[in-house]
């Protein structure tokens, strides 16, 4: 398919380096792309080289991930930069050290990117970048380029952390006295529970890495921002997002993840062939378990999840990455556990979590509340039993438990138990008790349908976001062909 890009409109889009970033970056570069954009994708090496290693050369196509996409006629041009740390490093081991990097280092080999790529060509309009990054949007204005904020968690997450604020004014947060009274201040926010933060919002230390990338980031954002697009759906957090957007120029354009035609390798680790075993398997049978790309579970937690999987009795497919509990323990299951669980029980390092929850064998999923996995959950129709384990998670929670009722707690941050993690599995997988979350996750199912269709609150977003940011674009070129016009020193 020959298309000319040519006067398409060329942004910069930057993936933050870990799993459930970039693959949301990817296919919103996609989505942008196939709306008539020009994008050049920037990614880390460390992460290039991750997905490289993990996929087969079919799903990449040589050296560079959109190769395949590029050839149905999107124009997306792909570079990678390091993160100041050799390729090698162990992030997930070292996380602090990491972090530190993208807080000090990070930003100089993307503004030695950006200045190539703008010196190169196509004209450059705007930069894209997650919102976690700390330097986007002087970076923009540096550059004289519109920024748009990437947020790819839900909506309720990023105005918990844009009033930061309010929460220290109303002691929830970074005092010596925290008050434990329901947060019933911030806007379009009906009520939350301290317990209900993200972790960083409960944690007593505010001073680590994280913190300071956090307070950076949300005030790059409220510095330069010119639009922020979000990975959720209007009719998912309504309230939230109508508050937001008289803050700044909000869009929920979610969800964005891999429904269409095009496939582009993500994957930060081999994937095993779990179809095979699967279709061996009765329809809804079957708990999918898996903690996510980068958060750890301590043994105790683990061992005790094993056993109450065990004495289940259910069919059940785990993926347990070889770093769960630590980079120096990559067997941490029982001795017998493997002999016990027999033919009823898988256990891989890594799949396609699409692919599996979307298997009609699956009946259940046993999730640490990453928003990528809520999301696809919803997608699949699976409903979840919540083990949140750091970060947005804890938020994620809530809203899959107490407000979408799709699933239940595994164990709502007391010390977990073989005895709580039996009874929570037989509540979620018996086709009586499991009956109330299916009907409901079917109802968000529509949802996700009604926003994705042309007519839709996702599409007519995107559309909107495309055309306010080509005003400004026009806006800024007359601007500046009026200064140029200027006399000097006028």
């Amino acid at each position: 398919m020959a298309t000319s890009h040519q006067n398409n409109p060329h942004a910069i889009l930057i993936s933050y380096p870990l799993q459930g970033h970039v693959i949301p970056s990817v296919h919103l570069a996609i989505k942008l792309a196939s709306k008539g954009f020009t994008i050049t994708f920037i990614n880390t090496d460390a992460i290039h080289n991750q997905i490289m290693a993990g996929s087969s050369s079919s799903s990449t196509n040589g050296d560079d991930i959109f190769a395949l996409v590029r050839k149905s006629g999107l124009d997306i041009r792909y570079t990678t930069v390091s993160d100041g740390l050799p390729v090698g490093f162990d992030r997930s081991l070292n996380h602090d050290q990491f972090m530190s990097g993208l807080l000090h280092v990070f930003s100089a080999h993307v503004e030695e990117a950006v200045e190539k790529i703008i010196k190169k060509g196509p004209q450059v309009c705007c930069l894209i970048a997650d919102t976690f990054f700390v330097f986007p949007g002087m970076l923009a204005k540096k550059y004289d380029l519109l920024y748009v904020s990437f947020w790819t968690e839900a909506a309720l997450v990023f105005t918990l952390y844009y009033h930061l604020d309010l929460l220290r004014l109303n002691r929830h947060f970074a005092c010596n006295d925290l008050c434990d009274e329901p947060i019933t201040y911030v806007p379009g926010v009906k009520s939350i529970n301290p317990k209900d933060l993200t972790s960083y919002l409960q944690d007593m230390n505010t001073t680590t890495v994280c913190h300071q990338i956090i307070f950076k980031a949300f005030q790059d954002t409220r510095d330069y921002a010119d639009f922020v697009l979000c990975n959720t759906l209007e009719d998912l957090e309504s309230d939230t997002i109508k508050a937001l957007h008289k803050k700044v120029p909000f869009f929920a354009v979610g969800p964005i993840f891999p429904i269409g035609k095009f496939s582009v390798a993500t994957s930060l680790w081999s994937e095993s062939d779990c179809g095979h075993w699967l279709n061996t398997m009765p329809n809804g049978s079957v708990l999918y378990v898996s903690f996510g790309s980068y958060a750890h579970v301590t043994k105790h937690d683990l061992l005790e999840i094993a056993y109450g999987l065990s004495e289940s009795k259910i069919r059940f497919l785990w993926v347990l990455r070889p770093d769960i509990v630590s980079s120096d323990d990559n067997n941490p299951l029982p001795d017998d556990f493997m002999t016990e669980i027999g033919k009823r029980g898988m256990v891989v390092p890594w799949c396609n979590q699409t692919q599996v929850l979307s298997h009609p064998a699956i009946g259940g999923f046993l999730t640490h509340c990453g928003w990528n996995s809520s999301l696809e959950s919803i997608w699949s129709e699976v409903p979840l039993l919540c083990f949140p384990l750091l970060t947005d998670q804890f938020t994620n929670r809530k809203l899959l438990v107490d407000d979408w009722k799709i699933g239940i707690n595994l164990c709502d941050q007391v010390r977990i138990t073989r005895v709580e993690v039996l009874k929570k599995i037989k509540i979620l997988m018996n086709q009586e008790s499991g009956n109330v979350f299916r009907k409901s996750i079917k109802e968000l199912k529509n949802k996700f349908e009604k926003a994705l269709r042309k007519d839709g609150s996702s599409e007519r977003n995107i559309n909107q976001f495309i055309n306010e940011l080509k005003v400004k674009i026009q806006k800024k070129k007359e601007a500046n062909i009026a200064e140029k016009c200027l006399p000097n020193g006028h």
